[in-house]
């Protein structure tokens, strides 16, 4: 069994450790990937990226329980999907199910004209990230969310604005989710308000419903 945090663009495996720190977790129980150290010499596409994931997910001893942020919480609803047997829970953080083509073309433009130093705490050159976000413009899992069978919740940042409908709609759509809005956080509420996420993963990671893996120490 192992609690598995993963990063969102922008971000890297180290921006949990607040969080993992908070929680008291065993660190034999801890797993936070480097997605973007996983692909080695492939393409930075979705496709990509998920696969990588999808193997080092599948290389763990046992069940994980999933939290993920922004990218990571894509991939890790798309695992949770095509293995439901081995995902105990789900915490997803400012995710989106039916990615907003709008939103990504104007994003893509304004990293267009960014300089290329931006992206280096990316993990991503300034390249790859637009091949990324590009490749990511037709996913879509809002007929599959009834599927999601294990303990949910959705997270979401007070300020963080345009994936608050998407958390609201994902809440309703997967079966018994809670939604929580993490207070005095933006997009990032790893980094904007470590304390009180850390509070309320604990809290969810404890309740009776996991009991059938070991709890955490919150």
């Amino acid at each position: 069994m192992t609690y598995t945090f993963v990063h969102g663009l922008g971000q890297t495996a180290s921006s949990w450790q607040p969080i993992i720190d908070d929680l008291e977790i065993d660190s034999q129980q801890v797993a936070s990937p480097e997605l973007f150290s996983l692909l080695g010499e492939d393409k930075p596409n979705y496709s990509n990226v998920y696969q990588h994931f999808f193997n080092y997910c599948e290389n763990l001893d046992g069940a994980v329980h999933l939290c993920g942020l922004s990218l990571g919480a894509i991939l890790s609803l798309n695992y949770a999907l095509d293995r439901p047997e081995k995902v105990d829970s789900l915490i997803l953080m400012d995710a989106q199910y039916k990615m907003p083509t709008f939103l990504l073309t104007i994003q893509n433009g304004i990293f267009r004209i960014l300089p290329n130093s931006v992206f280096q705490k990316m993990g991503l050159p300034k390249k790859d990230t637009i091949q990324l976000t590009s490749s990511m413009k037709e996913l879509d899992f809002s007929k599959q969310l009834a599927e999601i069978s294990c303990p949910t919740l959705i997270l979401c940042g007070e300020k963080d604005k345009p994936n608050r409908k998407a958390a609201e709609q994902l809440s309703s759509e997967i079966h018994d989710a809670d939604l929580e809005i993490v207070k005095e956080a933006g997009h990032e509420a790893n980094a904007d308000n470590p304390q009180r996420l850390a509070e309320i993963v604990g809290d969810f990671w404890n309740k009776p419903v996991l009991s059938r893996s070991q709890h955490i120490n919150p």
